[in-house]
């Protein structure tokens, strides 16, 4: 017969197993949630992206570069190394020049003077105190004229200083027909780029898992201090538009049209789409159709 004793010792035993199995499974399970989330943010594209079989489709785009993201190689372009305005696509390249300034865990303060722009703008406060990682997402989101102010004289000291951290950046990128003179892309004179410089530029932003990870965002309430939260929306619509568009970054000016730099994996290959001087009503076929041309078309 057995006793008592023995029966409690086995039902402790077993409680003890049923509870090493659950710690167990939450640890693989875990593992498995941070390894999806960290594949998000890192680029898994490893295979070289062949020419399509087709011609490329015809865009009403002005300026275009299809970059294969693996290897760089050009897939398509027109007028590619014409020197233009490119709006707010090069706010990509502050961001960098923030990301490579020191910690984000940094306080800014807001001055009275980075409120003094036009939209877009996500309306903060002279007086203010922000981390620059807050900046830095509201930037690449939302694209707002005024954290871009508020970042580039946090970084260099002034607006005027940021110009020197902006071309200094792009020529060690490579970007040689490029000059930039403010950080958030609004028409200023002297200031251009070219299809292939901002294909340049992405390259090196869809390896830096922070910036990625905020390009794919299609949105978040943003939490001033003392104030009311309020949504901010993702300006690229094209996140929504072709399901493997994993980020990118809108512009927009009448000097430089209706701008946008984007990306896109499938199947382990990835390419950069640029589109300058499109309209609002031709912009995300553009970039949609060049994107699927190389994804989802067999190569030759």
């Amino acid at each position: 017969m057995v006793s008592e004793a023995f029966i409690e010792y086995e039902s402790n035993r077993l409680m003890m197993n049923r509870f090493l199995m659950i710690v167990i499974l939450a640890v693989i399970f875990n593992g498995s949630a941070s390894t999806s989330v960290y594949a998000q943010t890192v680029s898994r594209a490893s295979v070289a992206t062949p020419m399509p079989k087709t011609d490329a489709p015809k865009v009403y785009a002005k300026r275009v570069i299809v970059v294969d993201n693996v290897t760089g190689k050009v897939l398509y372009e027109k007028d590619s190394m014409k020197r233009c305005a490119v709006a707010s696509t090069q706010k990509l390249l502050t961001a960098l020049c923030v990301m490579e300034a020191g910690s984000l865990e940094n306080r800014v303060r807001v001055q009275v003077t980075d409120t003094k722009v036009v939209p877009t703008k996500i309306y903060i406060r002279s007086g203010e105190t922000y981390k620059r990682r807050d900046l830095l997402k509201a930037l690449v989101v939302k694209s707002g004229n005024d954290a871009a102010r508020a970042l580039a004289r946090d970084v260099a000291g002034s607006q005027v200083k940021f110009r020197a951290v902006m071309n200094a950046r792009a020529k060690k990128l490579g970007m040689q027909s490029s000059h930039f003179v403010n950080p958030h892309g609004l028409t200023e004179s002297g200031q251009y780029s070219t299809a292939r410089d901002i294909a340049i530029l992405m390259r090196k932003i869809v390896r830096v898992p922070t910036l990625r990870t905020y390009m794919a965002i299609s949105g978040y309430y943003f939490q001033p201090p003392g104030r009311k939260k309020h949504w901010l929306k993702n300006t690229n619509k094209l996140l929504k538009k072709v399901k493997y568009c994993m980020g990118g970054k809108t512009g927009y000016t009448n000097a430089a049209g209706r701008c946008l730099v984007s990306y896109g994996e499938l199947r382990g290959r990835s390419v950069i789409v640029v589109c300058l001087g499109s309209t609002p009503a031709k912009i995300w076929g553009d970039s949609a159709s060049l994107m699927k041309w190389c994804l989802e078309q067999p190569a030759r």
